[in-house]
């Protein structure tokens, strides 16, 4: 991968899978594009004042209006006859979380922009702090695993379904354990008018509690597993990307500190969910229906 977007003189984490995922987006898309990401690890790694890695422009916004931001820009620049690649990109808390607002309304009105979900399943800028995105079962800071609470009791949100409720023409996910699906579902994106959103799973070895020469294997075990499908969904209909081998969960959560606590039952219960959810997956892409009619 060159250096023509991202360049080296950044500080992120030995073994990151977030600066991966944002590499490789910002390298398929070229050079004409403008990208406006929220407050995170991204940010304070590759924009230290007056510094930057990014050799695009680049706006730092707050974790409330990354998505808002860029819909401001992308208007702009079409105002003036422009067709200028909008990003926005954002995490746990950017996208899911406390800028979803901002995600909703720009999808619901329809601007045309990409929309970067990169998921390292927890708040790791401010602490390792639980998000709806953490796992369940997943050991946080806000969520200790202990011998009462198990860790994270809820399921993680599907951002992906809550865009396609929206009826935008788009919707993908990907890891960053699989570059060439990746890369190709962000060059599709690009070339489809109105709102598109990629969720791009992406490993933290600091959060997580493993070894940062992990971050690639635990990218690909997850999809591996199951636990994390490859689809996207154009016009409402869905494909699967890549079916899993349904390898053992345990190898997966083996080696991660978050789960270190991790029991029997637990990877169970899980196990029972993503057959169930594979099942339905596989239920909708064989039917064709189009999603964007569900009730």
């Amino acid at each position: 991968m060159s250096s023509e977007v991202i360049s080296s003189g950044h500080s992120a984490c030995a073994g990151c899978g977030e600066i991966i995922g944002e590499r490789m987006v910002l390298e398929a898309l070229g050079k004409d594009v403008i990208v406006c990401q929220a407050t995170g690890c991204m940010e304070i790694t590759t924009t230290p004042y007056p510094r930057t890695a990014f050799k695009v422009p680049w706006l730092h916004v707050t974790f409330e209006n990354a998505a808002s931001a860029a819909s401001g820009i992308v208007e702009a620049d079409r105002k003036l006859g422009r067709n200028t690649t909008v990003v926005a990109i954002g995490g746990d808390g950017g996208m899911m979380d406390i800028g979803v607002r901002a995600l909703s309304g720009v999808m619901e009105r329809g601007h045309d922009l990409m929309l970067v979900v990169t998921d390292n399943e927890a708040y790791m800028n401010t602490g390792i702090q639980r998000s709806s995105g953490t796992p369940k079962y997943a050991a946080t800071t806000t969520t200790p695993a202990g011998s009462v609470v198990p860790g994270k009791r809820e399921w993680k949100k599907s951002i992906s379904r809550i865009a396609i409720a929206h009826g935008i023409p788009y919707v993908a996910t990907a890891s960053i354990g699989f570059p060439e699906d990746l890369v190709a579902k962000v060059k599709k994106a690009q070339g489809i008018k109105g709102p598109k959103l990629l969720h791009i799973y992406t490993p933290c070895p600091v959060g997580w509690g493993y070894d940062s020469s992990k971050t690639v294997y635990y990218a690909k075990k997850i999809v591996e597993t199951g636990l994390w499908p490859l689809y996207e969904i154009e016009n409402g209909k869905l494909t699967i990307s890549q079916r899993p081998t349904f390898a053992p969960l345990e190898e997966y959560f083996t080696g991660q500190k978050r789960y270190k606590h991790i029991k029997p039952e637990h990877i169970k219960e899980v196990s029972e969910r993503v057959k169930a959810g594979w099942k339905e997956l596989e239920k909708q892409e064989k039917a064709g229906v189009d999603l964007m009619l569900l009730p």
